[in-house]
């Protein structure tokens, strides 16, 4: 009964017409459980990407996700961040979870593995510590900790939404709509009550125009609000990634760069990360004692302030350390441990001048030819960003590769992928 209203509501959607709850859970529940397959999988996650769904869609669909997996339950304030992606080398997670657990709330986060980026935050995160655990699992981790960093696929978390994201992963194929529906099933599922959502447009991102990104955030509005949950929605016009690293060992370089605070840290990857540590701090103070709120205002004036000042004072990297120790890492870790692939090559400029633009796309393109994210020491490294000058044979950015055949490959196609920009 169900796989036929499933085939039904597949074949209903493919010609452009509003599916009912029943015919969504009947889809999420066919997929959830591996019915489908992989060709009627890709016709529903196709027909979603060029009909589109209307909210009520997208809130059965959110619903159906949720209903048809595993949920986890926390008590009190439950914060989370999300950001929509396609921004690579802009690792703020693992930077923003342990400033707010050193904070004293609650923060399980979920986090997925990369789907049109070299490399997403689980696959970051794994440089460091095992990221796959079962329900059981993280609540002790948790309990531990105030926070985790762990991969939403080893819990039975949305289910589908992991199926459709292997069909969607080939042809780098993601709707707005799934994107909004993948982070609000899983926030919701792991039991979050107050979120922020970052949401970057810029010419080389997901969301190209801010239009499109005000229209995403008021779709995210509506589904907090039918969830009960308190959301924050930060746009923010994105032109380049925060930090250098490109890749999951170099992004999480960058991440412990900042978490430990030394002279060689990515600034631009630790105002973001602050600002929205700030923003969620600040979400959830609102819902806290007032002892605490009037504690806060009265010493740092507010939640980027408080933000700040566990980063500076060290709380931020004991926290991350204690969140690796307790999923199984190496808590004693650097980020001068980390070395990326042992195949490098240098792009050098060949005149001087300024860079005018980078093309993220293209970066995460040549960044996936080097073998990012299943190679986690391939990426790129930017020497330079926007607006920085250098001279003649000075390195605009380097390629790393675990595999010399993928180093080869990058460097062929270097004409086709360009990084940079100059003026």
């Amino acid at each position: 009964m169900e796989e036929k209203l499933a085939l039904e509501a597949i074949q209903k959607k493919l010609t452009g017409k509003r599916l009912n709850y029943q015919e969504i859970f009947a889809v999420m529940d066919q997929i959830s459980h591996e019915k489908l397959g992989p060709v009627l999988t890709t016709y529903f996650a196709a027909s979603g990407y060029s009909k589109g769904f209307n909210n009520d869609e997208i809130y059965y669909l959110t619903k159906a996700m949720i209903e048809t997996g595993e949920s986890l339950e926390f008590k009190g304030i439950v914060a989370d961040k999300h950001s929509i992606g396609g921004v690579p080398g802009t690792r703020t997670t693992m930077i923003v979870v342990p400033i707010v657990a050193a904070a004293g709330f609650t923060i399980p986060k979920s986090s997925s593995r990369a789907i049109t980026s070299p490399g997403g935050t689980a696959d970051d995160m794994e440089v460091l510590s095992p990221v796959t655990f079962n329900k059981q699992e993280i609540y002790k981790i948790v309990a531990k900790t105030n926070g985790c960093i762990v991969w939403g696929g080893g819990v039975d978390i949305a289910p589908a939404d992991d199926e459709l994201i292997k069909v969607e992963e080939p042809l780098l194929l993601e709707s707005y709509d799934k994107i909004l529906v993948s982070i609000v099933a899983k926030k919701v599922a792991f039991g979050s009550n107050h979120v922020v959502i970052d949401l970057p447009y810029g010419d080389h991102v997901k969301v190209h125009k801010l239009a499109d990104a005000q229209l995403l955030k008021s779709k995210f509005e509506y589904l907090a609000e039918r969830f009960n949950m308190k959301m924050f929605v930060n746009l923010h016009k994105t032109e380049e990634p925060s930090g250098r690293g490109i890749g999951p060992l170099l992004e999480t370089r960058e991440a412990l760069r900042v978490l430990e605070q030394g002279q060689d840290r990515p600034l631009d990857l630790e105002k973001r990360s602050l600002l929205l540590a700030g923003i969620l701090l600040d979400l959830c103070l609102k819902d806290a004692s007032s002892t605490l709120r009037d504690q806060i205002e009265r010493e740092f004036g507010g939640g980027t302030q408080w933000a700040a000042s566990i980063l500076a004072t060290g709380h931020a990297l004991k926290k991350m350390r204690e969140i690796i120790k307790a999923q199984g890492g190496n808590s004693a870790i650097m980020s001068k441990d980390l070395k990326p692939g042992k195949y490098a090559h240098e792009v050098i400029a060949a005149k001087a001048d300024t860079v005018k633009k980078i093309d993220s796309k293209n970066a995460s393109m040549l960044a996936k030819i080097l073998g990012a994210p299943t190679q986690k020491k391939s990426g790129i490294y930017l020497h330079k960003k926007i607006g920085e000058e250098f001279v003649k044979n000075e390195p605009l950015y380097t390629l790393y590769s675990e595999s010399e055949y993928n180093l080869k490959e990058a460097k062929d196609s270097l004409s086709q992928f360009p990084v940079l920009e100059f003026e």
